[in-house]
């Protein structure tokens, strides 16, 4: 399936979830937002959420700093 994430086009396999995206990305649940198709997604439902083709998604990675 097609989807759009941060304004990039990115091929996922069917049925894939929201938790298998950040893995694709090697991004830790902790340290995101992700936002699908302008609602944001509650952390406990990461792994149980699946995309569908031409899902819209929003990741937001949180920096610290000082």
């Amino acid at each position: 399936m097609e989807l759009c994430v941060n304004g990039e086009k990115l091929l996922l396999p069917d049925g894939a979830t929201i938790a298998a995206l950040l893995e694709h990305f090697k991004l830790q649940p902790v340290r995101v937002a992700v936002e699908l198709n302008c609602d944001i997604v509650p952390k406990k439902t990461y792994s149980h959420t699946r995309l569908k083709s031409g899902d819209k998604v929003e990741i937001v990675t949180f920096v610290g700093g000082g």
